[in-house]
């Protein structure tokens, strides 16, 4: 049975190749890649091909928890689409989409089957909300 998925969205005041290049480059990931203040992304490498390998570092600034996120790309479409498959085999779909001034960035991903479906929306939703932010304040 495939796992449901889950939709997170930002609309973002900002050109297509800004948001692509933010979303994509590791200097910009490890800038916004986290779900609140408490956390940071202290590296992130990111193959942009097909079958290349993403991972960004995620940790507590306490250090007390902290892990690799890790996906393979599956398709790439560049300025318009991103799909990948996580480490655990749960597959995501990232959008970009051209509005008149504006972009909006879908993130489509299969659910994991440890944590509420709610608890999963809100900290992706806050990690491109962070996004959001970081690309509208540069």
């Amino acid at each position: 049975m495939n796992p449901p998925t889950i939709t997170v969205k930002v609309t973002i005041s900002s050109d297509e190749i800004k948001v692509w290049d933010y979303y994509t480059a590791p200097e910009h990931i490890t800038q916004w890649n986290f779900a609140n203040d408490d956390w940071c992304c202290p590296s992130a490498n990111n193959e942009l091909s097909v079958g290349g390998k993403y991972v960004a570092r995620m940790e507590a600034k306490n250090g007390s928890f902290g892990f690799d996120f890790e996906a393979v790309y599956d398709e790439i479409s560049l300025g318009e689409k991103l799909k990948y498959t996580m480490s655990d085999g749960r597959r995501v779909t990232v959008l970009f989409i051209p509005l008149s001034d504006t972009v909006e960035v879908k993130v489509i991903f299969d659910a994991d089957n440890e944590n509420p479906l709610g608890v999963q929306q809100a900290g992706w939703q806050s990690i491109l909300n962070n996004f959001k932010k970081y690309v509208e304040e540069h």
